[in-house]
């Protein structure tokens, strides 16, 4: 089963405008609940394009530099994920946590 905060390979095209495309990780923010119950998961894509936005983090995936993008979160069908590469840590995921809280709650 696909978990909370785990980083999957995702293919993400086809894209519209500005939307970020290709095949890329991207970590699972859905939670485990909905990830049971349903076939789509709600995912933001890491990039290595390395922009200093409120909305995204660094972090250290397979020992290059990423950045979550948290204003790029979108909905995609299972079928689009392919390897699982690795999960958030801890401290990775409080960070995105208090990002998200911020982003779009408060």
């Amino acid at each position: 089963m696909v978990k909370q905060y785990e980083i999957y390979w995702i293919n993400l095209d086809p894209t519209v405008g500005s939307e970020i495309k290709k095949t890329r990780p991207c970590v699972v923010i859905s939670p485990d609940v909905s990830n049971k119950l349903l076939n789509t998961v709600l995912i933001a894509p890491i990039t290595s394009t390395l922009r200093n936005l409120p909305m995204r983090f660094e972090l250290n995936l397979e020992n290059k530099t990423g950045i979550v993008c948290l204003d790029q979160i979108r909905c995609v069908d299972k079928s689009r994920l392919t390897k699982k590469i690795s999960k958030l840590s801890n401290s990775e995921t409080e960070v995105l946590k208090s990002i998200l809280k911020e982003y779009l709650i408060d």
